[in-house]
């Protein structure tokens, strides 16, 4: 911990309205204006991995941050608008790229090749977010540092609804804690709402001057799961990566979180297997993505079709599928196909296959004692 000292000025130039101003409301002049900040910020040297300024507009967040982080204060560029967000990376491979999205809570694979400016704020915020990692690890892997690199991000939800802020600080807090996302993070905002979401190892809090060392606990998220009618599907077709309708024999399942439908898991009997089902289509909504509702979502439907005496499968092709499956006892991997299977082309009409695409099958087995 150091304590910052800071004292900012800058020019005042007389006119006739400063002047006018300074009579009105009794505004002293001098040549300069100045203002002094002083306060207690934990060192980049220091055992943490999350860290909040916050306070109100004015208070000196940026100016404190710029002072003890530096060049790790993320400087936000220009994105190309002529090129999909998935491009927008440097030198990153596909799959660095995709990892960094999916941890912050952009799993969204129809929305990764579309340009920048046609995507909600929500989701621009996070590709911001995404960026902003990709440039420290891109700095730490030039400078062959030993230490995760540290990113600091200004304006820290400034620009998305209050809900967003809550569900994306939850995303990158949970990346970084679980250490899919390899960095240090600060967060600098004026919105307090965001502490307890964002579950920092410090605040430093702008509008008393104080520091504290804390760990806030993250408000449970309570769903609700039901069966639902297929017409829910519409909402959430636009957010999943395969463009094939939904068979008119699904099985559909919704979860809602303060009454708003958030996610949605439909399943399917497979061909000639007798009880035996498997997930066909498992979507959350952008703004809900990155705390691990989809897969909740997934193996509660798995339990419901398991104490009906039915086995259940899913095959998956995203990354964060098949890592969670992969690493948790409650899912055995069945057969792993580097191009996909079209066999069922034969079966179904208008059906999506997985032919072209790396696919992995599990199947759920619950939870084993």
């Amino acid at each position: 911990m150091s304590l910052v000292n800071i004292n900012v000025t800058c020019p005042v130039y007389d006119s006739f309205r400063v002047q006018q101003v300074a009579g009105m409301f009794d505004v002293p002049l001098a040549e300069r204006s100045a203002t002094s900040f002083s306060v207690d910020v934990p060192e980049a040297s220091e055992d943490w991995q999350i860290g909040l300024i916050t306070g109100p507009s004015g208070s000196g967040k940026s100016t404190i941050a710029r002072h003890a982080f530096g060049a790790a204060l993320y400087d936000e560029p220009a994105w190309p608008t002529d090129r999909a967000v998935i491009d927008g990376f440097g030198e990153l491979s596909t799959r660095e790229i995709t990892g960094l999205l999916t941890s912050v809570g952009f799993g969204s694979p129809p929305a990764w090749v579309r340009p920048f400016p046609v995507l909600s704020r929500g989701e621009q915020f996070r590709c911001h977010l995404a960026r902003a990692i990709a440039g420290a690890m891109t700095r730490a892997k030039q400078s062959a540092a030993d230490e995760p690199p540290l990113v600091v991000f200004d304006e820290f939800t400034s620009v998305v609804d209050r809900t967003v802020a809550k569900i994306g600080s939850a995303a990158i807090a949970r990346a970084i804690r679980a250490r899919h996302t390899p960095c240090r993070f600060v967060a600098v905002t004026c919105h307090y709402d965001v502490a307890e979401w964002l579950e920092p190892d410090w605040v430093v809090d702008m509008q008393t001057r104080t520091t504290q060392r804390r760990r806030l606990r993250r408000p449970e998220i309570e769903l609700t799961l039901a069966r639902c009618h297929r017409r829910l599907w519409r909402a959430f077709a636009p957010h999943h990566y395969l463009s094939g309708s939904l068979s008119a024999a699904a099985r559909c399942y919704a979860a809602f979180w303060e009454e708003q439908p958030v996610s949605f898991c439909a399943t399917l009997p497979v061909i000639g297997r007798r009880n035996h089902w498997r997930i066909t289509r498992l979507v959350t909504l952008p703004d809900f993505q990155g705390i691990g509702i989809g897969m909740r979502v997934a193996e509660a439907v798995c339990d419901m079709h398991r104490a009906a005496g039915c086995r259940i499968n899913v095959t998956a092709s995203h990354p964060a599928m098949i890592a969670h499956c992969a690493r948790s006892s409650r899912w055995r991997t069945v057969r792993v196909l580097r191009s996909g299977s079209a066999t069922a082309r034969r079966f179904i009409a208008g059906y999506r296959s997985s032919a072209g695409r790396s696919v992995v099958s599990f199947e759920y087995l619950g939870n084993r004692t």
